[in-house]
């Protein structure tokens, strides 16, 4: 059978998933879940069926009309894939005719989902992260982007809290018996203290992009399309923050079309979500290190949004074509901030991101394929590999082909591919056969090739042209002559400047250049983590011991991946010391991880061991 996806033991022979109807118990007191999933298949199927499965015990499979048992089996796990749950589904033959199934009913549980993160402190919560194959940890499923799904869902939780869900709120109900089905017995079902909420997604979406959360959680609408959900001590500072944005949705649909989603809410999770936002339709998660009082953090909210055309609305197929949902997210992004906050504004981001994919070429200068905008990722874990190419690397493409045609040119286009491929997920030659089809002679004015399949940075990527950009790289480089910024010089700095400028500095900066930066400037104790980090991991990568307990509290602190991946790396690195230390915190701080971001740490302190 041949594989439809790299990452997913689902075959191009077998019929995909086109609807979920989901039921789980959540149980708090053993950070455990018990469901059952009714899958219902594209079309009729006799035979075998593989779906995907990660640290999932599963109880039963069963013909949801007949009730009769489903012959199945459960792979050994694959470290990258997970285990493959392989379906005997009846059909024609020498017995009584069978009708091929159109749908199966599953029985499962786990404790140890690499998508769910159960907390305790300061109150019960949990939440989930998808991407990108994770979603079979949370339930069987087709765990391809090449599925699309709409789905149902029942959760039962405790009445003292709440669940949100990245699709339509139904109800909130008292359990009803019998209604659990094969997920647990009545008895927990319908125990005293549980509360059930219904929810339901009417548009087709990729796994990765389902998500629920279950906490004390509070909201306050902000726009006529938009409320913001988080804990009752950072809802209201939320609500400030992200003011602006249906400024920011209606420049989005200027630009690319109508929002198809109806709602955009946003969810701001505990400080261990591991990324800086999830672009879960209709809900986007988000960090709350993204709240930092000044124009930077609407960046985030801007690439989540814009990713309601490039990349819900049209998806990769597989991971080897995740460039097309992250690259022409960032250049979608950059074009809404510029509308909404200015062109310097855009072109700082620009530069930020010229800085960054230098710096993800740098990391990968063992192993280049993984500079490639499409890599080859048989065997590969993408959350390994996780870097800035597909973003920085894809929007240099996109960049370049709007430069080489003009702008209104490119934005005719973007909207048109936008409309043809809405509710798909396409590969990249799908989209290159498109650009060639709708512009004319394109490939003999770019090299494609070379920009899709050659390794590093092509030699007509541009590093952005700004004045302020061009100031702050000035500064920069003044440094290494003893020379700060002065105070007249950073008086309108704010958190994308200075990370601008320590992203600008030499690697081998002295440690007492670092030292005095900081007592000016307090660079080590800043609100915006963007640039506490970046200042961090330049002072420890200088030798500078004396913020070692300053990184301590901030990895005890925060769960983010690109965080802890920066000063566990500068940490591990810089001294026998510092990689004592590293590990000394990891395992203090592992249970406030998320579980893709323990594994991100641990393969971090493995390298450096």
């Amino acid at each position: 059978m041949a594989p439809l996806d790299p990452h997913s033991y689902a075959d191009g022979e077998s019929p995909l998933t086109t609807h979920v109807a989901l039921t789980v118990y959540l149980d708090f007191a053993t950070c455990s879940l018990h469901g059952s999933v009714l899958l219902t298949l594209s079309a009729p199927h006799s035979g075998a069926l593989c779906l995907d499965t990660r640290s999932l015990t599963i109880h039963s499979a069963i013909d949801p009309t007949s009730l009769s048992p489903i012959p199945f089996s459960l792979s050994p796990p694959d470290p990258v894939l997970g285990s493959r749950l392989s379906l005997s589904l009846p059909g024609p033959g020498p017995g009584p005719a069978e009708t091929p199934l159109s749908s199966v009913l599953i029985s499962f549980s786990t404790a140890s989902s690499s998508a769910l993160h159960f907390l305790s402190s300061p109150f019960p919560y949990a939440y989930t992260h998808c991407h990108s194959i994770h979603a079979r940890s949370l339930f069987p499923c087709h765990d391809t982007p090449a599925a699309r799904l709409r789905f149902t869902a029942l959760l039962n939780i405790p009445s003292s809290l709440s669940a949100v869900m990245a699709a339509r709120h139904h109800a909130r109900r008292h359990p009803v018996p019998s209604e659990a089905g094969l997920s647990c017995p009545d008895s927990l079902w319908c125990a005293p203290g549980r509360i059930v909420q219904h929810f339901v997604m009417d548009q087709p979406i990729p796994p990765y992009l389902f998500a629920f959360a279950v906490g004390h959680i509070v909201s306050r609408d902000i726009g006529p399309r938009t409320r913001v959900y988080a804990g009752p001590d950072v809802v209201d500072e939320a609500a400030r923050e992200f003011a602006a944005t249906e400024e920011m949705i209606r420049a989005g649909e200027k630009l690319f079309g109508p929002y198809d989603w109806e709602r955009f809410d946003l969810l701001v999770l505990p400080m261990s979500f591991p990324y800086a936002g999830m672009e879960n339709p209709r809900m986007v998660f988000l960090t709350p290190t993204v709240i930092k009082g000044d124009p930077a953090g609407a960046d985030v909210v801007a690439h989540e949004l814009a990713h309601s055309w490039t990349g819900n609305l049209i998806t990769n197929k597989t991971n080897e074509d995740y460039w097309l949902n992250e690259g022409f997210t960032t250049y979608a992004e950059r074009r809404i901030v510029e509308v909404v906050q200015g062109e310097e504004r855009a072109a700082l981001s620009m530069g930020r991101g010229w800085r960054e994919l230098n710096r993800a070429v740098e990391r990968f200068r063992d192993n280049m394929e993984f500079t490639k905008l499409k890599p080859c990722m048989q065997g590969i874990d993408p959350d390994d590999v996780h870097s800035q190419i597909p973003y920085e690397k894809g929007f240099q493409f996109f960049w370049r082909i709007e430069r080489q045609v003009g702008r209104p040119v490119f934005d005719e286009f973007t909207k048109k591919y936008i409309s043809t491929f809405k509710f798909q997920s396409i590969d990249t030659e799908t989209f290159i056969d498109f650009l060639k089809a709708n512009v004319p002679g394109i490939e003999n004015q770019i090299d494609l090739r070379l920009w899709v399949e050659g390794i590093g940075i092509p030699p007509d990527a541009m590093e952005p042209i700004s004045a302020v950009y061009n100031k702050i790289k000035t500064l920069a480089s003044e440094l290494k002559n003893g020379q700060m910024p002065g105070d007249d010089e950073v008086a309108q700095w704010n958190g994308q400047e200075w990370q601008l400028y320590l992203e600008n500095l030499s690697s081998n900066i002295d440690p007492s250049q670092a030292l005095a930066l900081d007592a000016r400037y307090r660079l080590s104790e800043s609100r915006d983590w963007e640039v506490k980090v970046a200042f961090l991991e330049l002072a420890i990568s200088a030798g500078c011991k004396e913020y070692y307990a300053e990184a301590e509290r901030s990895l005890k602190q925060v769960g983010r991946m690109r965080y802890l991946r920066l000063l566990y790396t500068a940490l591990a690195k810089c001294s026998d010391e510092g990689k004592m230390l590293a590990r000394r915190i990891y395992a203090e701080a592992r249970n406030c991880y998320h579980p893709i971001a323990q594994g991100v740490v641990e393969s971090i302190l493995s390298k450096h061991a």
